[in-house]
């Protein structure tokens, strides 16, 4: 039964010990941060300054209006989106002419001199575009991987259509670059 006393002075000595650091971290802190609860040591030259500034009084404001509520400053970021998107609506998409533009069926009257014969412009040739067989191999059997997957068909045969995706794709890529 001694020991069990001694064992319980013991802790109980450590548990003082180690609340009295911790207090004495707590204050250490506070008189580096000028802690409001934790008062700072007396023997210091220098009073703690505070960690926030207390805020000034509110002057009042000039007759000018210098200091303007926020609402403020939010009504005129919206005036000036809206005056924004309404000068981006009204003005012409950089079509190179002054004035407003016309409706794209509108055409323009002219006059007998200057209706002379033009010839139109030739039509720039048109490019052919073909497609390497194993390309459409390829777009084929990703369709149908994508479909067995889709159906949860998650058998040989998905491996087996997966495989052949692969190489085609790989083929396809070889034949399609330059």
């Amino acid at each position: 039964m001694a020991t069990d006393r001694d064992e319980q002075q013991r802790d109980q000595l450590r548990q003082q010990q180690e609340l009295e650091e911790i207090r004495r971290s707590f204050a250490e802190m506070g008189a580096r941060m000028g802690s409001m609860f934790e008062p700072a040591d007396d023997d210091e030259s220098e009073p703690p300054r505070p960690a926030i500034s207390p805020r000034p009084a509110a002057a009042p404001a000039p007759l000018g209006g210098a200091a303007r509520p926020r609402w403020w400053w939010a009504a005129a970021l919206v005036l000036l989106f809206v005056a924004g998107t309404a000068f981006g609506y009204i003005l012409p998409n950089g079509d190179g002419g002054s004035g407003s533009a016309s409706p794209p069926g509108a055409t323009t009257p002219t006059t007998g001199a200057q209706a002379t014969a033009t010839q139109p412009k030739p039509a720039p040739p048109r490019t052919v575009v073909s497609v390497p067989d194993d390309c459409l191999e390829t777009a084929e059997l990703a369709d149908e991987v994508i479909s067995r997957l889709n159906r949860n068909n998650r058998d040989n045969r998905l491996a087996l259509a997966l495989r052949d995706y692969t190489i085609a794709s790989q083929a396809c890529r070889r034949e399609a670059s330059p």
